[in-house]
């Protein structure tokens, strides 16, 4: 898998380019939208078989990670979002809605991938994952009705359903497998044989939900590429400015590495498919709404494996001015 790391954010794009292709296909683009939720369920039921229970509830304990990783979400994140939005996206109030249901939304899903391959505290960013979304979802409504002036209507029923099919369900499951099958073969033979299986197999996942992704919503992005043009910058901005900080933050609470590079994901990446679905269910005649959060990944996913490999980079000159010391 780490030589597959390497070459992954050049993956990413070929799987968009992929999606994007097979999506002109009525057949195709009419089902992949089934797809994504399914992909997205096994990848995170891998991502979780590779992580004891014990150390998830233990993570919890960490209040200055816990609190600092919130007041990043949802302190500063929408008070950032609010300036960007304005700035480059006052004229346009479908985009603008579209842009701040993308990033004021901390991802729940894919972003423990990216952890994984920076070698970060995966425990420690599932702990913070719970809240994460209850936090989002309640406060969704509020923040678009704050930054763009107007009200949105949530499914409740939907909203829940996806909540429990995409994480609630994977992290259940993962836990009884997980239990089964070291109290079969043991601890040690399940970290060799079972888990690094997983962490093969779940980065596959990703890509196939990428795939599903852009195949379901090509039609509509290739009608408004620029669209593209237009996101481009403020989301850069958002990327941009939140990384350094959090390095500042991250410094000034003295966490180590793993634990640093879980507050740079978990306050970096978006939670793309669960805003999607919410935009789809509630703004079903406002189409450049849910192109705002179908662009969002297309900028989104190789610039979190960019940082991902930054974080490596840094993490290798730490090791090297230890070595030296």
């Amino acid at each position: 898998m780490e030589s597959v790391n390497k070459f992954q954010s050049f993956i990413i794009l070929f799987m968009v380019v992929i999606g994007i292709l097979i999506g002109q296909i009525e057949f195709i683009q009419t089902y992949s939208e089934y797809l994504i939720t399914p992909f997205l369920m096994i990848m995170l039921f891998l991502v979780f078989l590779q992580i004891p229970l014990k150390d998830i509830v233990n993570s919890f304990k960490n209040l200055k990670f816990t609190l600092t990783a919130v007041a990043i979400n949802f302190i500063w994140t929408p008070f950032l979002i609010f300036i960007l939005g304005r700035l480059f996206l006052g004229n346009q109030p479908e985009l603008l809605i579209g842009y701040i249901m993308l990033m004021v939304t901390p991802c729940t899903d894919w972003y423990l991938i990216f952890t994984g391959i920076a070698k970060g505290n995966v425990a420690l960013g599932s702990s913070i994952l719970p809240l994460n979304l209850i936090l989002q979802l309640v406060l969704l409504p509020v923040y678009v009705l704050l930054i763009a002036g107007s009200s949105v209507d949530i499914d409740t029923i939907n909203l829940v359903k996806g909540v429990i099919s995409t994480l609630i369900i994977p992290l259940m499951c993962a836990v009884i497998v997980r239990k089964i099958i070291v109290n079969k073969i043991g601890k040690d033979d399940f970290e060799e044989k079972v888990a690094s299986k997983a962490c093969d197999y779940q980065g596959y996942f990703l890509n196939a939900a990428i795939v599903s992704m852009f195949a379901s919503q090509g039609k509509i992005l290739l009608q408004n590429l620029q669209v593209l043009l237009i996101l481009l910058v403020p989301i850069l901005l958002f990327f941009i400015i939140n990384f350094i900080v959090v390095r500042i933050v991250g410094k000034l609470m003295k966490l180590n590495y793993e634990d640093n590079v879980s507050l740079h994901l978990t306050t970096l990446a978006r939670n793309s498919p669960i805003a999607l679905a919410i935009a789809v269910a509630t703004f079903p005649d406002k189409p450049l709404i849910s192109l705002a959060l179908i662009i969002g990944p297309l900028i989104e996913l190789p610039v979190l494996f960019l940082i991902a490999r930054i974080l490596l980079g840094i993490r290798k000159k730490q090791e090297i001015n230890f070595d030296e010391y």
